[in-house]
């Protein structure tokens, strides 16, 4: 009987336990099981996010097997962010021509008046750099230009003004006036490394806006003669004529150049070339505020001292600028610096070519000083200029 009393008691116990359970905390785990159903039933993105996560991460899963990894499979969103902010860019060039040569006289020209007008056509592509219409495109591309038409990527035909020119980095900035005109957003050039990937978007032999698709193959390229100032993004992607002046983008749709130039020679194919993006706003900047780009200049003419120099001037030196020529009142003339000497550092700097060379005194700003290092017959001294406003010339 003990037992059986004992059984009944553990028996009641259980129950009660069970009973309390049910009590405080059944009715809570069914009222949030209901409230989940709900809130499934009304907002099914919530179901498609879980699934959208799952199959992240097994494509995750699968890019990151073996070790290996591999890109975005699509740009799409960099095009679709940076292209309402790439133009295309017509011209019209008119040439006054006479049939023979006795019409360049004024007298037989109102006589005969048979002068004919020809209109050349070229056309390229631009960069909308601000919101009120100042967009960037190549020098080249409307160089003697009689008109310029600009067509936006919505469809939209606006005539365009030529505000300021810099030859020497192949630039031109434009004016257009339209309302809600999308500025590209700029990215970092200086920090662009071998092998990412980059897209070029431009008009390329007129057909309209065009995307292509490379990588960065060299940064910092200079000494191929198509600008003063040289210090090109080397791309792969496709710059046909055409999309000169056009944006070359990261793949966030980031501005990182203006394409200017590629190789079309036989076999030099995937081989262009980008103003990086800094070395172009500078420019843009300095247009719109003066007229004309800011740059240090020293006033001397030089050219760089090889070995095979050297060797021939019985040198002990083999690298730095040799000076060539002073121009008078110049801040090289100021500071003592003559014909024949040799320049082997600036700002501390040992001299390595005239095309970087050129670059540093540029970037000084007028008034700021420049160290230089100065070796004549067999002495070393250092002097320091003031740097002037440079000019369309040398250094």
């Amino acid at each position: 009987m003990a037992n059986i009393s004992i059984n009944r008691e553990a028996g009641v116990t259980k129950n009660r336990t069970v009973n309390f359970i049910i009590r405080y905390f059944g009715k809570p785990i069914l009222v949030g099981l209901c409230a989940a159903a709900l809130i499934l039933v009304v907002f099914p993105e919530f179901r498609q996010q879980n699934n959208d996560t799952e199959q992240s991460s097994m494509d995750l899963d699968r890019r990151t097997q073996g070790n290996e990894w591999t890109g975005p499979v699509s740009y799409s969103n960099a095009v679709k962010r940076a292209a309402p902010s790439v133009v295309n860019i017509y011209t019209r060039t008119i040439t006054t021509s006479s049939n023979h040569p006795l019409l360049d006289d004024p007298y037989f020209r109102r006589l005969f008046n048979n002068q004919q007008q020809r209109i050349q056509s070229s056309l390229g592509s631009g960069v909308i750099m601000q919101e009120d219409g100042f967009m960037l495109t190549n020098n080249h591309v409307i160089d003697g230009a009689d008109q310029i038409l600009v067509l936006l990527y919505d469809g939209r035909e606006a005539p365009a003004i030529v505000v300021g020119k810099d030859p020497e980095t192949d630039l031109a900035v434009l004016k257009i006036e339209a309302d809600n005109l999308p500025a590209i957003s700029v990215g970092e050039p200086a920090q662009a490394k071998i092998g990412d990937v980059v897209l070029a978007i431009g008009n390329p032999y007129g057909v309209g806006q065009t995307v292509t698709q490379g990588i960065v193959s060299a940064t910092g390229r200079n000494g191929l003669g198509l600008n003063t100032f040289e210090n090109f993004i080397q791309t792969d992607a496709d710059i046909n004529p055409g999309n000169s002046g056009g944006a070359l983008v990261d793949s966030y749709g980031n501005l990182l150049g203006i394409n200017t130039a590629s190789l079309n020679q036989t076999g030099s194919a995937g081989i262009g070339f980008a103003i990086p993006a800094d070395t172009a706003e500078k420019v843009l900047n300095d247009i719109i505020r003066y007229g004309y780009v800011v740059r240090g200049w020293l006033g001397m003419d030089a050219f760089p001292l090889t070995r095979p120099i050297a060797k021939r001037l019985n040198l002990p030196i083999s690298q730095g600028l040799l000076v060539r020529a002073i121009y008078n009142g110049s801040p090289a003339f100021l500071v003592g610096i003559q014909p024949g000497d040799i320049v082997i550092k600036i700002n501390g700097e040992p001299v390595t070519d005239r095309q970087t060379s050129i670059s540093q005194i540029a970037d000084v700003a007028p008034g700021a000083p420049i160290d230089l290092e100065i070796w004549r017959q067999g002495a070393t001294f250092a002097v320091t200029a003031v740097a002037g406003i440079r000019p369309t010339s040398p250094l």
